[in-house]
């Protein structure tokens, strides 16, 4: 078992996503969106899964499992990046059930996803944080280089 694994828990392997995951991965969606106090709507979790199981769609989901039960996902698509003239992977979404905090999932898919950046050639993974979100940013870093780019939000013009 590994360090980071909790006692008596297996270690987490990382996957792409199934169809046979809808349920699990659906509850594990709904843990994200209350976690930032996102709303329920059908249609977003019909949109979102529709993407993930569409394989010309840009998004990409990765899952977690110990012990065979799903556990944790990872929503990811690739960027361009003009200033390099390359690309990177940009991890949208990261979520762990609350129960399985401590198991290595959330670690595991990051790590998966460092690999997937290494055999696509792409130059990195990049993601953003709630700044209040103290847990996941003990683990981010631990394992990745904060930046010092600030964020901004542009609505649609009227």
């Amino acid at each position: 078992m590994s360090a980071g694994a909790a006692a008596g828990r297996g270690e987490a392997s990382v996957r792409f996503v199934a169809e046979a995951d809808r349920d699990a991965w659906a509850a594990l969606y709904r843990g994200y969106r209350d976690f930032y106090g996102k709303p329920h709507d059908p249609a977003v979790y019909e949109t979102v899964w529709g993407w993930l199981m569409d394989p010309a769609h840009e998004s990409r989901c990765l899952v977690a499992e110990v012990d065979g039960a799903v556990v944790g996902i990872g929503h990811f698509r690739r960027f361009a990046r003009p200033i390099d003239g390359g690309y990177g992977l940009y991890l949208d979404d990261l979520f762990t059930a609350p129960e399985a905090r401590g198991t290595g999932a959330a670690s595991a898919i990051l790590r998966r996803l460092g690999g997937i950046a290494r055999d696509e050639g792409a130059a990195l993974v990049r993601w953003i944080t709630a700044e209040s979100n103290a847990a996941a940013r003990s683990l981010y870093d631990r394992v990745a280089a904060q930046t010092a780019w600030v964020t901004y939000d542009l609505p649609p013009s009227e």
